[in-house]
């Protein structure tokens, strides 16, 4: 392993040049939403400019150690979403980029921190969602890794890591945040905010928040047999409820207040972390999903999608 200089900003474009700086796969990563563009708990920090198949991620990525249970450090990936300075709409996301760039890395767990409007009276601003369920109403992003030669379906049905979930849960209870578990997040296209009928409508459905940016980012870490959740911060009402409807400078103010504690959460979420004694099935989702022939299938796309699909084509 080559010694690493920290104000250097390292390049890597494979897995042989992630064995050639690293003595370890960093198996958790974090992506930041608005607000979140560096996590001060991170330690012996290292940026890394990740060349991917898809483009550039949003950002450099940060890698470093946060302290874990007796005093054991773990090695953590840090993204932020909208890049450094939110200069990325979130219809502009590479999200393709960015999930391949986590998992060249080396990355199995994925917390992904979100800024959301509230559809229900009982979930307030600068309380948490820890949603369980996706509704899709984005329009033009591409939602698969897949296509061009090869074929996939994964299951989706239950679009997040029920464990991780969990694990996040009780760190929130452990430092007195008020959650809400459970839950359907609906995803719209943006970057405007709601209309009031649009608000109304997924009101009536049932939803319980409202953002722009879990898709397609929820479906490529599935296709990437990543455990995902996502962690939802609550910053207004949206639009449905009569004299609280979303301005930005409401959005920004309870956004601030929200991430610190988002902060401080993910440090005790990445110590209550087992990385080892995973119980969920999140990494075999792609085990019997590829249904293109190994001989059908087209050749460039095929060594796009090795580091995803290679296990599984022999």
């Amino acid at each position: 392993m080559k010694k690493l200089d920290k104000k250097k900003v390292l390049e890597i474009k494979s897995k042989k040049d992630v064995k050639n700086f690293f003595s370890s796969e960093v198996k958790i990563g974090i992506i930041g939403g608005s607000g979140i563009y560096n996590i001060e708990s991170i330690k012996n920090v290292q940026e890394i400019k990740v060349k991917t198949p898809f483009g550039f991620p949003s950002d450099n990525i940060v890698v470093g150690e946060m302290e874990g249970k007796g005093g054991v450090y773990k090695k953590v990936a840090f993204l932020p979403r909208h890049g450094r300075g939110h200069h990325i709409l979130p219809t502009e996301i590479n999200s393709h980029a960015n999930i391949y760039a986590l998992k060249l890395l080396g990355v199995e767990v994925l917390i992904s921190i979100s800024a959301c409007g509230s559809l229900k009276e009982e979930i307030r601003p600068r309380e948490i969602v820890l949603p369980d369920q996706l509704f899709d109403r984005t329009r033009l992003r591409k939602n698969t890794f897949f296509g061009e030669g090869i074929v996939s379906h994964v299951t989706f049905d239950e679009p997040y890591c029920y464990d991780l979930r969990k694990t996040i849960y009780t760190s929130c209870k452990n430092l007195g945040l008020i959650t809400h578990f459970g839950g359907t997040y609906v995803c719209i296209e943006g970057p405007q905010f709601s209309t009031k009928a649009e608000s109304k409508v997924n009101q009536q459905l049932g939803f319980s928040v409202v953002g722009m940016t879990a898709l397609p980012e929820a479906k490529l870490a599935r296709e990437a047999q990543m455990c995902y959740a996502t962690i939802a911060l609550v910053t207004d009402y949206d639009v449905w409820k009569e004299g609280e409807e979303v301005n930005a400078k409401k959005v920004v103010e309870n956004l601030n207040a929200n991430v610190e504690n988002s902060k401080r959460l993910i440090s005790l979420v990445v110590s209550n972390l087992d990385t080892e004694e995973k119980k969920c099935k999140c990494n075999e989702t792609l085990k019997h999903a590829i249904f293109t022939r190994k001989d059908a299938m087209n050749k460039k796309t095929l060594k796009k999608l090795e580091l995803l699909i290679g296990k599984y084509v022999k």
